[in-house]
């Protein structure tokens, strides 16, 4: 009877609510950090955007002895 519950494949219900649970934890860590991390990517695209509106506004008033 032991062979034929060890030629058995396959997962138990147990090892599967395991799994399931570690997935959840990492998830639970993982999506907070990922919105941290977008936050930072659209203020450091901002911040890109102002520098070249920056320099765009310096040129002009280089050329033309006045601001736009």
């Amino acid at each position: 009877m032991l062979q034929k519950m060890r030629s058995k494949k396959g997962f138990t219900l147990i090892e599967l609510l395991i799994v399931v649970a570690i997935i959840g934890i990492l998830a639970a860590v993982a999506i907070p950090q990922f919105s941290t991390y977008r936050t930072k990517g659209y203020n450091s695209n901002a911040t890109s955007d102002l520098r070249n509106l920056r320099t765009t506004l310096e040129a002009v008033q280089a050329d033309r002895q006045a601001y736009p």
